[in-house]
């Protein structure tokens, strides 16, 4: 199993730093290159640039009353759960539809659901 991560291209892990502007603030964003390739993916689906999606994602937490005292770490959340979404079945990886135009409410509904579902097998298992 370990060779799956251990031999895997090594450039995945380099960390890079970006500098950008986020509501007219700079600021810089350091994360390994696997981060900020999923990044480029999703905002080249949703026509932006990595710049445009994260200063996206910034302000669309803050005006939710998210915490983004650790926003890097969020970054690399949305990743995974991009990541995650594609391996449920939710979205397809390149496909063109831009994210913005997904069901957002219902995928939420069925990811609730199966984590539910998931639960009561345990309960049921214990």
């Amino acid at each position: 199993m370990c060779q799956l991560f251990i031999n895997a291209e090594a450039d995945n892990w380099v960390s890079r730093t970006k500098s950008l502007r986020i509501d007219g603030m700079a600021t810089s964003l350091r994360m390994e290159n696997f981060f900020w390739d999923l990044l480029d993916e999703i905002a080249t689906r949703d026509g932006m640039t990595v710049n445009q999606l994260i200063t996206k994602l910034y302000l669309e937490s803050l005006d939710a009353g998210h915490d983004t005292g650790n926003f890097t770490s969020f970054l690399r959340v949305c990743c995974a759960r991009y990541l995650a979404l594609a391996t449920e079945g939710e979205i397809r990886r390149g496909d063109p539809q831009p994210l913005a135009e997904v069901d957002a409410a219902g995928i939420l509904e069925r990811e609730t659901s199966r984590r539910a579902q998931a639960r009561r097998e345990v309960s049921r298992m214990n």
